[in-house]
């Protein structure tokens, strides 16, 4: 403003404006020297971690501020990155708090007069239940045997998570029930022992499933399975199918033949499961039983040793012995028992009439009276079979007339079958057969002899008289003269050669003397003319002397009989009177 010095006084304005140029006098400013973030390590990539700010009170290009990372670890640059404009931090990885869980940077902020101010960003990240636990198996002892006390331990198991606080706090357990439990040991160790005696027989391998859970939420599982075999112990005897075993063999069956087979499990293993089969020895009916049967030892197969008459051993029982090869073995027994099946092999057997009995002589008397239905006799039979087989039947096999006899089919009672007043003939013979129910059947007969009469007086000339018909009478007859005839002829022939030899032995020269002791005096017969009925005189007795020297063997001392009457004597000539004057 400008003003005069008159009256009014007048004065006059001008303005003027100044612009004061910046200077680059100010350095940027961060609202905090140091940025503290938290971020959650499942924090998508591309989510914005900071927004810088940093201000400058000076102008223009002065006021403009470029944002960049001045100290940052390469972890760190690959993690998150910035706009140097906006000052904009972003993730642009995943992060992972078990492997870094935080980081530290130093950013600055640069104007563009290149003043620089700095600040720190310290991002701490949280930790998620993101990581399940591990199960590590530290040891363990596979196969097991089943005869382990309660308490042996099994396997020594490690667990653990990469997680921290409540998310790394981990417990294991079974998921199933097994003879075994799991023990912590320690911080993150657990024992895996038996509960009680395991047994192969039931589970001979177990697949045990381990769980291990953490305590954060949602809470993360891990499941390990652990395959335990349980080794056999040799606790269980060979069993048998059944106590008792029953087999039935044919009679005459030939030896060698397989009669049975038995058969024994062991629910052990390998060698002890090998069952090795024996038979006890004992004796029926003091014979071994091994001369009855043998088995195969590795089979079990029982064969037949000889061969069974049912006759003679109808059944017999034996034991049978299995035994493992373990170590000490166990073994069991059982009964086995075997049956001879009757076959038809004995013909029936007729008692009565006795088969030993000359058939002539077996008579049966019946009455002329005698009605129809009266019982004549019976005819008794026995079969040492048995069952069908013995089952006899009796039939008439030869009858002079078809009606007059009947048999009781299964009785073998022999009755009249009409009345016998007609009847002419005193003597009737029959033939019955026996017959038993066997395949193929087998029979025998007999024959009868019935005399019809008023009296046993009447009919005993019919006893005495053979059949002039009857052909076995008439064989027997004719056999028997045959005989006769030949067996004199041998004695006439014979008798003829010893006169031939000692008419010779006369005829020759004798003489006494001392021969030695083996020589006796000798003494010729005369020829069978000259002694009556050609034999010697009945006063004379003879022995005949047989020597080792066959040329020495004679006939000597025909010694005279005394008291004799001597009227008994054969009247003779004088020269045979000398000849027995000498002899005497």
């Amino acid at each position: 403003m400008a003003s005069d010095g008159g009256q009014p006084k007048r004065t006059g304005t001008a303005v003027i404006k100044i612009e004061v140029q910046d200077v680059n006098d100010n350095y940027p400013i961060f609202s905090q020297d140091t940025y503290r973030i938290s971020l959650r390590e499942d924090t998508p990539i591309g989510s914005v971690v900071l927004y810088l700010n940093a201000s400058d009170k000076d102008d223009g290009s002065n006021a403009e501020i470029a944002y960049s990372f001045s100290h940052i670890s390469e972890n760190a640059r690959q993690t998150f990155t910035m706009d140097s404009q906006t000052g904009v931090i972003r993730t642009k990885a995943n992060l992972d708090f078990e492997s870094t869980p935080g980081y530290k940077i130093s950013v600055e902020a640069k104007d563009g007069g290149g003043l620089v101010a700095k600040c720190s960003i310290v991002v701490q990240i949280v930790d998620v239940n993101d990581n399940a636990p591990e199960i590590l198996i530290a040891s363990l002892s596979t196969p097991i045997p089943e005869d382990s006390v309660p308490g042996t331990l099994v396997a020594l198991i490690n667990v653990k998570d990469l997680d921290s606080g409540k998310n790394g706090e981990v417990t294991c357990h079974l998921t199933e029930v097994f003879p075994l439990k799991l023990i912590q040991s320690s911080n993150n160790y657990y024992k895996l022992v038996t509960t009680n005696y395991l047994d192969r027989e039931k589970n001979s391998t177990y697949n045990i499933t381990l769980l291990a859970e953490d305590e954060g939420y949602p809470s993360m599982t891990t499941m390990s399975t652990i395959y335990l075999c349980v080794l056999d112990v040799n606790d269980n005897m060979p069993v048998f199918d059944k106590p008792v075993y029953i087999s039935y063999i044919a009679e005459h069956t030939p030896a060698g033949t397989s009669v049975l087979n038995i058969n024994a499990s062991d629910l052990d293993s390998n060698e002890n499961a090998r069952v090795i089969y024996s038979i006890i020895s004992t004796n029926i009916d003091n014979i071994p039983v091994s001369s009855y049967v043998s088995i195969n030892s590795m089979t079990g197969v029982i064969y037949a040793q000889r061969s069974f008459d049912y006759e003679q051993l109808r059944e017999f029982q034996f034991q049978v012995m299995a035994k493992d090869n373990g170590s000490p073995s166990l073994s069991s027994n059982a009964t086995v028992k075997i049956c001879i099946i009757d076959k038809n092999d004995n013909i029936p057997k007729i008692l009565y009439p006795s088969s030993d009995t000359d058939e002539s002589a077996l008579f049966e008397f019946i009455p002329h009276t005698a009605e129809k239905g009266y019982l004549v006799t019976k005819v008794i039979a026995v079969d040492a079979d048995s069952g069908h087989n013995a089952w006899l039947s009796y039939h008439l096999l030869q009858l002079p007339e078809p009606s007059l006899f009947t048999i009781g089919l299964h009785t073998g009672e022999i009755k009249i079958g009409k009345d016998l007043q007609d009847i002419d003939s005193l003597r009737q013979k029959i033939v019955v057969l026996v017959k038993d129910n066997g395949v193929p059947s087998l029979s025998a007969t007999a024959t009868l002899n019935l005399l019809v009469g008023k009296n046993f007086q009447q009919v005993v000339p019919e006893i005495r008289r053979q059949p002039a018909n009857s052909d076995t009478s008439s064989n027997v007859t004719f056999y028997l003269v045959i005989a006769i005839a030949f067996i004199s002829i041998l004695f006439i022939m014979i008798v003829l050669i010893v006169i031939v030899f000692k008419c010779r032995k006369n005829s020759s020269p004798t003489s006494l003397g001392t021969l030695g002791r083996n020589v006796y005096p000798q003494f010729t017969l005369g020829c069978p003319s000259e002694i009556s009925d050609t034999s010697l005189p009945f006063p004379f007795s003879y022995d005949v002397c047989v020597t080792l020297d066959s040329k020495q063997n004679e006939i000597a001392y025909l010694k005279p009989v005394q008291n004799v009457p001597t009227e008994n004597l054969i009247d003779t000539d004088d020269s045979h009177s000398e000849n027995v004057a000498q002899v005497s």
